[in-house]
């Protein structure tokens, strides 16, 4: 049992590269001036949880506890902290710190932070190995919590604290927000599912990109999209050339893209938010020809997060998820792996971890 002092912890962590999780106890830090600290209710399960926890991006700082879709409930605060009080339900999302003082983090955009602090496997100011919501309790500075809105449901909600607002920032940011225009939404798991949601509450034209031809009727009948186009179907593909104003990629598997690009309109924006282990190939005439631009988000803002939860309550959209409890948790990574959710594994961490330990 690791313990520094602080606030002891019982949460679920993986040792090495198998990604096995098992029960956990260690420390967090004290509660200072400004820290909340949440006992944990739900926290989602993210496809970058399965990426750290098996270092497939060779960063795993072992033992990782997982998990930065946290939804909690307020049990203490610090004396200097005016945004929340004991009871409040709140939730903490990729991130938890950042240097505050360099250009993005000055313009609103801590996000991208060359110091950003990651709610799991990152590294705290004081040096010590960031613990993500696979855990009991969090403690995190009140600047990087977020409330969450009484409508939500809050299993729904959890992953809203990166898979919504990982869609809702970038259309936001690059105008695929604009009612009429089409958008194509490439993948339809834990991300693609939001997409779809967040562009119809738009009042976009949506269009499902996927490699399975089986996702076809959810993607219609389920969640609503307007059309479905199968990658694999050349004269689909061809039928749907230069019509679409933008486009989302979800996919964090390795894909050809220029198919992808040779669907947008001239001028058209591809918005890339999946990360596959490989490099995209992206050759200079699919972007030159067209004029077609291609950019990167990751996550989004405490005021992007705040304003994605806001949206979505106003919109009653969360998150479609399966329920599990801790001791299922290796289950459904192996499941997750596999794309055997629809869409977003959810730990009833609250219900299940004491049992589950």
């Amino acid at each position: 049992m690791e313990q520094v002092g602080g606030i002891t912890a019982l949460g679920w962590a993986a040792r090495d590269a198998s990604g096995h999780l098992s029960p956990y106890s260690f420390s967090r830090r004290a509660q200072g001036d400004s820290d909340v600290t949440i006992k944990v209710l739900f926290c989602g399960v993210c496809h970058t949880d399965l990426h750290v926890i098996k270092n497939e991006w060779g960063n795993a700082l072992y033992p990782v506890v997982p998990g930065h879709e946290v939804v909690g409930i307020v049990t203490d605060v610090g004396p200097g902290v005016t945004k929340f009080k004991a009871g409040d339900t709140v939730g903490v999302g990729y991130f938890v710190e950042s240097c505050r003082a360099c250009d993005t983090c000055s313009t609103g955009h801590e996000n991208y932070c060359p110091k950003l602090v990651l709610a799991s496997n990152g590294v705290d100011r004081d040096g010590a190995t960031t613990q993500g919501g696979f855990s009991d309790v969090v403690v995190v500075s009140q600047d990087y919590v977020v409330r969450v809105p009484e409508s939500l449901p809050l299993d729904g909600a959890a992953p809203l604290l990166c898979a919504g607002v990982t869609m809702y920032s970038p259309m936001m940011q690059y105008g695929l927000n604009a009612p009429g225009k089409h958008l194509g939404v490439v993948g339809l798991g834990g991300l693609g599912h939001m997409a779809v949601k967040f562009g119809k509450a738009f009042g976009m034209t949506v269009t499902v990109i996927s490699s399975s031809p089986s996702k076809r009727e959810e993607a219609l009948d389920r969640l609503g999209a307007d059309t479905f186009l199968s990658s694999r179907d050349p004269e689909e593909m061809k039928a749907a050339l230069g019509t679409m104003d933008g486009i989302i990629d979800t996919v964090s598997a390795g894909h050809p893209i220029v198919p992808l690009l040779d669907l947008l309109k001239p001028m058209g924006q591809m918005v890339v938010v999946g990360a596959p282990s490989e490099p995209l190939q992206l050759p200079a005439y699919a972007v030159i020809a067209g004029g077609k631009r291609v950019a990167g988000n990751g996550v989004g803002s405490v005021a992007d997060c705040q304003a994605t939860l806001n949206f979505a309550a106003e919109h009653g959209i969360t998150a479609d998820v399966e329920v599990v409890g801790m001791d299922y948790v290796n289950k459904a990574i192996e499941r997750l792996e596999r794309n055997d959710v629809r869409y977003r594994f959810v730990v009833d961490v609250a219900g299940s971890l004491g049992a589950a330990a």
